[in-house]
């Protein structure tokens, strides 16, 4: 087995061997909004569940040469954020939205995606989503590096209100097969849900 130590990797290759191993890593599609009222939508493949009591969700968003990027700054600012599951019917829209657009300008211009209107918090949400929750900030940690650079912002959301379609729904139940949710691989790479098999714990 190869090993290294992380100070004797460059970047590239630290972001490499994780994006390539630490999969598949579920992708949060983000609506945020702006000070100026601008809609701004983004995916994030390092995001997962923190808990469920209280139901807190994890995205962390990299910095880019140490400046936030609109999703981050939004939530820092307004503590408010529409967190979507991406599927396959939502992965190109979801996939457009992370294109490099000024502050000023809404993802909404360039995808397919449609709004719709949240029940607790005034950042929309989007209709093309067969999952969506409404959040706010929990809390927040800036990760620094080694030469004490800010590099990327550990935003938690805790879950104020959920939507789930119908047509995933049963019983209590969400049915991954309807879903469709898609994963995050490395490069250009996503996956889709593959073989469901059962384990029973010990």
């Amino acid at each position: 087995m190869v090993n290294f130590f992380p100070q004797n990797l460059t970047l590239k290759e630290k972001r490499k061997f994780f994006i390539g191993s630490v999969i598949p890593r579920p992708i949060a599609l983000v609506s945020t909004l702006s000070d100026e009222d601008i809609v701004n939508i983004a995916p994030f493949s390092y995001f997962n569940i923190v808990t469920y009591d209280p139901p807190v969700l994890s995205i962390s968003v990299q910095r880019t040469e140490t400046r936030h990027k609109d999703t981050a700054r939004n939530i820092l600012k307004n503590r408010e954020a529409v967190v979507h599951i991406v599927d396959q019917d939502n992965v190109e829209a979801a996939n457009l939205t992370s294109a490099a657009l000024e502050a000023d300008n809404s993802e909404l211009d360039i995808s397919d995606f449609t709004t719709i209107a949240s029940q607790t918090i005034r950042v929309p949400g989007v209709n093309e989503a067969k999952v969506r929750y409404e959040t706010e900030l929990y809390d927040s940690m800036v990760i620094y590096n080694d030469q004490n650079k800010p590099t990327a912002d550990l935003l938690l959301l805790k879950v104020k209100h959920y939507h789930i379609d119908e047509s995933i729904y049963q019983n209590g139940y969400v049915d991954p097969l309807k879903l469709k949710a898609v994963s995050r691989l490395a490069g250009n790479d996503y996956a889709e849900v593959g073989r469901i098999f059962p384990l029973e714990r010990p």
